[in-house]
């Protein structure tokens, strides 16, 4: 099987060329060689930090005022939230009730395949790496949290967001505890590797591009984890089916906090935000977890991206169907009052969707000439399951 990049990275074959406006005086080093505890990484490329223009600061001071008004709302209440507890056995009751109710998820889990659970627990590593995330909108000029518990708007929404998305990797990761279908140790292991590998998704410390990225990977967890709910609820599991889907509308409420931005920029700076969204698209939106590595395999990311492609979790065709649905949702089509560069950008991104399908197309033709082979995954104890 072909291996896609996850949740929301272009698949291994797509490189088109990346042509871009250098940006005045932007700090420019080279990224050094990766540890060899994670190796499953692009390749490498110059690290460009600081990007953005010193003017284009006082674009986002500008909008602190509409970012209260039209973007903190989208967070919930902590007493609205639903909570991990809410999903799982109860361990204040009696020993025997609680055992029950332990026994009662396993019965549920016992039917899943274990290719589900690879995807499953890639799905939970890449949620539970959360404090890269937070780290790296805090590295964007103009937004980021300049004390720790600053009340902009910008930091406020980070910080809280955080939170939300904090809920997700502690309910899935204790329901594969209790399930006793995979290997914890290995499964930790893999979220220590992660974390410390970081990721570089080439954002610059630009807010505009940092946004375009956000939004496309809400968008992308939404649709994975929309994916596993429906698989869990056909496996037997309704329990997990209602966890992969709460888990799911996060998403899908922080997509549309991070679209919104976009959105706003277009108005306020469409040149700018439309040159941010080419951008991005060609350098491809990598996965924020494509450096997981567990200590044994150095293709641990190809190999989960291929079993999610396989499973129809995460595929080349929603790549091209989120870049579809932002095209659509930002009115890029009928953008105006851009520059010539702007133009350009917008000729690129509105006629990127039917390029991917094509190139998903000669690919998946070279993958039904492969013999099909399997990969052993240290997360379910060393079982082998197909590529």
């Amino acid at each position: 099987m072909q291996s896609l990049a996850l949740l929301g990275c272009t698949p291994p074959y797509y490189n088109l060329t990346h042509h871009r406006t250098k940006p005045p005086s932007p700090v420019v080093r080279f990224r050094l060689p990766p540890p060899v505890s994670a190796m499953a990484t692009p390749a490498l490329r110059p690290q460009v930090t600081h990007s953005m223009p010193p003017e284009k600061l006082e674009v986002f001071k500008s909008l602190e005022n509409w970012a209260t008004d039209c973007v903190l709302p989208l967070l919930k209440p902590v007493e609205s939230c639903w909570q991990p507890q809410d999903f799982l056995p109860i361990p204040s009751l009696p020993s025997d009730d609680f055992t029950d109710q332990v026994r009662a998820l396993r019965d549920r889990t016992a039917e899943l395949p274990d290719d589900y659970f690879v995807v499953l627990v890639g799905d939970m590593i890449t949620e539970d790496a959360l404090p890269t995330y937070q780290t790296m909108i805090n590295t964007l000029d103009g937004v980021r949290d300049e004390t720790g518990a600053s009340p902009n708007p910008w930091a406020m929404w980070t910080r809280a967001w955080t939170a939300e998305e904090n809920r997700h990797g502690d309910l899935l990761r204790t329901y594969l505890y209790l399930s006793g279908r995979v290997d914890m140790l290995t499964i930790e292991r893999t979220v220590q590797y992660l974390i410390g590998a970081g990721m570089d998704p080439g954002t610059e410390n630009n807010p505009y591009l940092g946004f375009v990225y956000t939004s496309f990977q809400e968008r992308a967890t939404f649709v994975s984890h929309g994916n596993t709910a429906r698989l869990a609820k056909e496996g037997g599991d309704p329990v997990l089916a209602r966890i992969c889907g709460s888990i799911a509308s996060d998403e899908k409420r922080h997509e549309n906090a991070y679209a919104r931005i976009v959105e706003k920029l277009l108005e306020v700076d469409p040149t700018g935000a439309m040159v941010a969204i080419s951008d991005m698209m060609r350098k491809k939106i990598t996965m924020p977890a494509h450096l997981m590595y567990d200590g044994q395999d150095p293709r641990l990311f190809d190999h989960f991206s291929a079993v999610a492609q396989r499973l129809g979790v995460y595929t080349a065709n929603d790549y091209a169907d989120i870049l579809e649905f932002l095209i659509g949702r930002w009115r890029l089509e009928k953008l105006e009052g851009l520059t010539g560069e702007g133009g350009r950008a917008q000729d690129f991104v509105c006629g990127l969707p039917p390029r991917i399908r094509k190139l998903q197309e000669r690919a998946d033709e070279q993958a039904r000439k492969m013999e099909p082979h399997g990969v052993r995954f240290s997360w379910i104890f060393n079982k082998e399951v197909s590529l």
